[in-house]
């Protein structure tokens, strides 16, 4: 991935940006396409962005709401898009909802079938929370709202490159998600699926001569396919990179990785639960390679602090990101450390004796000055480096 960001760069160096995109234009059709592949869905319905919100927005922003409308979330939901649903009702008189969960912690797809009626306009989750490991029942949740003919929004934000996605068995109306994160692609880079018996009923927020012709003086044509919802500028050699980024998790295999990460997340959970002083918090009847813990007595940037200076890279989910579901566990801010395929069964054990050795814990007379270094998910490293974190 980085070769091919590299390359592009210096080919706009060399030759200028129009000309270098224009020579690399197959290969950026193809980008749609590999992500196509990645979610067994037509390149037609493949929109590129620069970021997963900004895809998100692009559906959210284009659906109509009036006052009474229904908007149904879960208490997963990111904070960016509880923002925009608070905006929304504010302008429009909508009303959000909030879908209990069940006692294992995911959403309670009865209490959604059971707030179903005409009023509903949307259903929009969360498929895997920022805070935690927890897997949202998604295509139970596409079975009810295909059932009811309402869109389904899925934020695949934390999903998308750890678990095996398809937008036909997940019924998914739109789907957005990033290039980095678990896809470990480049920063700046995010899509969107958009089914079309969903595209044929918005008009998008935002047009531009890439997204919609300018037909005549005063008349103009939106494209009928997802590149309804892009721009006409974007950074080539960061989409380059995506595509590369797509392929590679392809050429692995996503059932493979799914696999994979999972089993190390839950070794992860078991050896973190063995320490005392620390509680894993992640829920759900199915679980991902998100794994958040607190220590007890010490808050979770303090432990985070002390983890990166033992060069063990973890980062801190906000209560403020998860309101709904911290404040509904009266949790606090959480520690956050994410496996990807690439990581060992050492390099666990080596995160674990860094917990283990925090003065919150009770130190079993391991080391504290641990080799090596736990570096972000997204970034490649030499072969004695420990990767755990985005």
């Amino acid at each position: 991935m980085t070769d091919t960001v590299v390359a592009h760069l210096s080919a706009e160096a060399l030759c200028g940006g129009y000309r270098a995109a224009a020579e690399a234009a197959p290969r950026l059709a193809a980008v749609r396409s590999s992500i196509a592949s990645l979610l067994n869905a037509s390149a037609t319905d493949i929109a590129l962005t620069d970021n997963a919100t900004r895809a998100w927005q692009a559906v959210f922003y284009a659906l109509p709401f009036g006052p009474g409308d229904r908007i149904l979330t879960c208490r997963a939901e990111y904070a960016s898009n509880v923002i925009a649903f608070l905006q929304t009702a504010e302008r429009t008189g909508a009303r959000i909802e909030v879908v209990d969960d069940d006692e294992t912690g995911q959403l309670d797809v009865e209490d959604l079938r059971r707030r179903m009626d005409e009023r509903v306009r949307l259903i929009a989750i969360t498929h895997v929370p920022t805070q935690g490991g927890l897997v949202n029942p998604a295509e139970e949740v596409g079975r009810v709202a295909e059932e009811a003919g309402v869109p389904f929004l899925l934020d695949a934000c934390q999903s998308a490159g750890q678990l095996d996605l398809d937008v036909e068995r997940l019924r998914c109306d739109a789907l957005s998600a990033p290039g980095r994160k678990y896809l470990r692609g480049p920063r700046g880079t995010g899509f969107l699926y958009v089914r079309p018996r969903l595209r044929e009923r918005l008009r998008p927020a935002v047009l531009d001569l890439h997204s919609a012709v300018w037909t005549g003086p005063d008349s103009y044509e939106i494209d009928k396919t997802a590149r309804m919802f892009e721009t006409w500028e974007r950074g080539v050699a960061a989409t380059l990179g995506l595509g590369a980024a797509v392929d590679y998790a392809l050429s692995l295999g996503l059932g493979r990785i799914e696999e994979r990460v999972c089993d190390l997340a839950r070794r992860l959970r078991d050896d973190l639960r063995q320490v005392p002083g620390v509680q894993v918090h992640d829920q759900g009847a199915r679980q991902c390679g998100i794994v958040t813990f607190a220590v007890g007595g010490m808050p979770s940037a303090e432990v985070h602090h002390r983890l990166t200076r033992l060069n063990v890279n973890t980062s801190v989910s906000l209560r403020e990101y998860a309101r709904y579901d911290l404040g509904a566990r009266d949790l606090p801010d959480l520690v956050r450390a994410s496996v990807h395929y690439y990581n060992t069964e050492e390099e666990l054990r080596r995160l674990v004796e860094a917990v283990d050795g925090l003065p919150a814990g009770r130190p079993r007379g391991r080391s504290r000055d641990l080799p090596g270094n736990v570096l972000a998910r997204g970034y490649s490293a030499p072969a004695d480096k420990t990767i755990a974190e985005p």
